[in-house]
């Protein structure tokens, strides 16, 4: 096992994203004990060869590390705090590192960062983008927000799982910088899906139009790389009939902590809102568990009806 200064590293969360986070940093060489409130989650990482902990506090005690991959910022404060039981940061010992790499509001991570350090420890938030695929293959985008000296302490841990890191200020930052890019992200790909269907009605082939935007002033991730129709790009969601990278519910959560921090800073934006509102009828209307780019099937089937 790896003995830096990381020491132990506990693992909690091991969703479709930190199991496969989890597992690369074993591979690495690092000492890990992982757990999650699901026990099939707790099983099947288990059975890759992950050490696991009957619970959050077995895996966190002795750890130097205690990095955690929650769905929401709520989780995470009553994690720290602790709810019917001791915490997290009373179970620890004093000086540990927190590394939160959950997507959560700005103002809860900021939150979760005073409470640690207030209990004598070290914070830092680094939400990451990549997908699935990007957890598995060790090339997440890591957004910090953190002291430098904390970011030196679990860099070597985080270029084990991300290809590029980022360190966006000072604790929040990592949160801020990935609202703002996906707020970006999500009303790009309805952009993007709109112009494929206005194509479609003009009589432009899918791959026309790809060949076109994909080398011009239209040109975008949501295009070149997550294209949201079946053909020009192989290996985007399109040609799995949208199984998802990123879910329609992921998206969702996103844009709705956009909002909030829309709403707390009082900038006037239309296309956030707008966007935000257009993937909570996606989730609701069946689009949940599929990649975020089937919203073009709702766009498609919404001028269907119109005609």
């Amino acid at each position: 096992m790896m003995t830096t200064e990381t020491g132990t590293i506990a693992f909690l969360g091991l969703g479709h994203m930190g199991a496969p986070m989890a597992k690369n940093l074993v591979e690495a060489g690092y000492d890990v004990r992982a757990f999650d409130v699901v026990p099939a989650a707790v099983e099947a990482i288990a059975a890759s060869g992950v050490p696991t902990a009957p619970s959050a506090v077995e895996a966190v005690r002795g750890a130097s590390v205690v990095l955690t991959m929650f769905p929401g910022g709520q989780q995470l404060l009553d994690a720290y705090r602790g709810v019917d039981g001791p915490g997290l940061l009373e179970s620890v010992g004093p000086d540990t590192l927190f590394l939160d790499c959950s997507t959560i509001n700005v103002d809860d991570a900021r939150e979760a960062a005073g409470l640690a350090v207030e209990a004598g420890h070290r914070s830092v938030d680094a939400p990451v983008s990549g997908g699935v695929v990007g957890a598995e293959a060790g090339t997440l985008t890591f957004m910090i927000g953190a002291l430098e000296a904390d970011l030196e302490s679990v860099r070597p841990l985080l270029e084990v799982m991300g290809g590029k890191l980022v360190h966006c200020g000072d604790h929040g930052a990592g949160q801020a910088a990935k609202v703002c890019n996906n707020m970006i992200l999500g009303v790009s790909m309805i952009a993007a899906s709109e112009a494929f269907v206005l194509g479609e009605k003009l009589g432009l082939s899918h791959q026309a139009l790809y060949d076109v935007v994909s080398t011009a002033s239209g040109q975008c991730w949501a295009v070149t790389t997550n294209c949201p129709v079946p053909g020009p790009v192989p290996t985007s969601p399109a040609n799995r009939d949208y199984e998802p990278g990123f879910a329609g519910a992921l998206m969702a959560k996103d844009l709705g902590l956009a909002m909030s921090a829309i709403e707390s800073t009082g900038v006037a934006a239309e296309l956030g809102p707008m966007a935000a509102h257009i993937y909570e009828r996606f989730r609701d209307e069946g689009g949940a568990g599929r990649d975020f780019s089937g919203i073009i099937t709702e766009i498609r089937d919404r001028s269907q009806r119109a005609d």
